[in-house]
């Protein structure tokens, strides 16, 4: 089975978000599950700086349908390559008008939108679906693979080539509330024809959206877990696509995302003060006491320690802390945030933290080391989404025995099982939940951690208990390669 994954991020090469994380994990666990995977991203400076060229250049031919990508299409080209450090195989899109620039991959230095990303990301879906249709003559593959709104045309370019027997498509949807929504008149420049700008195709209330694109013409919709999958096709949840989602049930999938032992594991994680595992749970106290020390807090072993590493935004809950803080505070808590993002929730925590001096430290940065740092630190993981497709964080959490405060939506529910008695007695919490999206209930679960950290005992069982959860990637990648059996008519080798 060969599977194109096409996609804008990869880590650690460049990273926004989870996107990046499973850009890098799946493919790897498919290839070993016998997969011969490759994939396609921009050559963004700090991607082709992490890829060896090896194999001849493929020059992007004129489109048929004479795409106008602009001033300087006639230079892109396909740069063949491999990963440097796992020798994987890797495609670049090398357009340096529309891919060479510093910094964020989708926002100007103004921190605004890039006003040709229209342009750049159907680039990329063009391309992933030139190669879908053989652009490589050396290799072809049987499924193409399509993350995210970036590359939400690429399943509509393949239903409009001309020429070619056509592989199925697979649409993952990571996060349906970002849908790179553009004036329609953007259509005409990026050779979408008027058929297809309508109601039942790619139009949005007036707009064109990438992601309708993908939802609307992939031949397998995923997204990253199974009750995220369900709550997309409602109005509370579905961003405006749920009529849609309803109406391709049958083609919606979900599947969980996994953890990367390779990188997530407190046994072997070189970030950290103190390396432990469930064993030797006793060694993470070395950890939030370097943390305690490296944030300005107090170093009390009596603390309990929350911490927070996510974007700095409504969908992520955090506008609730706030009306938390006095009363963790009180109770001999501690906090650690580190993220960035919306200038008014920023301002809010910034002010929290000057009042609060050696009881909360805001780093405004993202720092992938000193997020091992924090979760492996803290005893807490706070996540009180307003909505999560899956959340990669609480399962990094999980197995460091840091337990996750999370609300009951998306993949947090599929993750994290609640210190209820009645769980506490059969020995299935993980963590903590709340149900309702309101500072009153994150208060209560707030004070359940407090109350469970009265109970020594009781509080090592259920971090041991947690580091014993199996969210693997291989358990993903046998999922996917399922559908791709399925949408091929192949039979599964043995043992899958």
């Amino acid at each position: 089975m060969k599977v194109l994954h096409a996609c804008s991020e990869l880590f650690p090469l460049l990273k926004t978000g989870g996107l990046a994380d499973v850009a890098a994990a799946l493919p790897t666990a498919l290839q070993a599950e016998g997969c011969d995977v490759r994939r396609l991203l921009p050559a963004f400076p700090s991607v082709l700086a992490g890829v060896e060229a090896s194999g001849a250049d493929l020059p992007l031919p004129e489109p048929a349908h004479a795409l106008a990508f602009g001033q300087g299409h006639g230079q892109a080209r396909i740069l063949p390559g491999h990963l440097m450090g796992t020798g994987e195989p890797i495609y670049l899109l090398d357009a340096p008008d529309r891919f060479d620039r510093p910094g964020d991959p989708y926002l100007g230095p103004d921190g605004k939108e890039w006003t040709d990303n229209a342009e750049r990301f159907a680039l990329l879906s063009w391309a992933a679906a030139w190669l879908a249709l053989g652009g490589d003559p050396s290799w072809r593959p049987d499924v193409l693979h399509a993350h995210d709104w970036h590359t939400g045309l690429a399943p509509l370019y393949l239903q409009l080539a001309q020429t070619g027997a056509r592989p199925p498509a697979v649409f993952t949807v990571h996060n349906l509330a970002y849908q790179g929504l553009f004036p329609l008149e953007t259509a005409a420049r990026l050779g979408l024809p008027a058929a297809v700008m309508q109601m039942h195709g790619v139009e949005f209330h007036g707009q064109l959206s990438f992601m309708k694109a993908g939802l609307q013409y992939a031949d397998a919709i995923t997204t990253v877990s199974p009750r995220y999958a369900e709550e997309i096709t409602t109005p509370e949840q579905g961003c405006g696509l749920d009529g849609l989602l309803r109406a391709r049930r049958q083609q919606l999938h979900g599947i969980l995302n996994g953890v990367d032992p390779a990188v997530w594991n407190p046994a072997t994680d070189g970030h950290i003060e103190q390396r432990y595992d469930a064993r030797k749970l006793g060694a993470k106290a070395r950890n939030r006491l370097a943390l305690q020390r490296q944030c300005g807090l107090e170093p009390r072993e009596d603390a309990l320690v929350f911490g927070v590493v996510s974007r700095l935004s409504e969908q992520k809950g955090l506008h609730l802390l706030p009306e938390v803080l006095d009363e963790l505070f009180e109770r001999g808590g501690q906090l650690v945030i580190q993220g960035t993002g919306d200038p008014v929730l920023v301002d809010m925590l910034q002010h929290a933290a000057s009042r609060h001096t050696g009881r909360m430290s805001l780093r405004l940065a993202y720092d992938e080391p000193m997020a091992h740092r924090i979760i492996a630190g803290a005893d807490v993981l706070l996540m009180p989404s307003r909505y999560e497709p899956c959340g990669l964080t609480q399962l990094y959490a999980l197995r460091y025995g840091t337990l996750p405060l999370v609300h009951a939506v998306g993949g947090l529910a599929d993750t994290v099982t609640d210190c209820s008695l009645e769980n506490l007695d059969d020995g299935s919490a993980t963590g903590f939940r709340f149900g309702d999206f309101s500072a009153a209930d994150l208060s209560r679960a707030v004070r359940r951690a407090f109350a469970l950290q009265r109970r020594p005992a009781d509080w090592r069982r259920v971090q041991r208990n947690a580091m014993r959860q199996c969210f693997d990637w291989q358990q993903a990648a046998r999922a996917y390669l399922k559908l791709y059996d399925d949408l091929t008519g192949r039979e599964p080798p043995p043992g899958h």
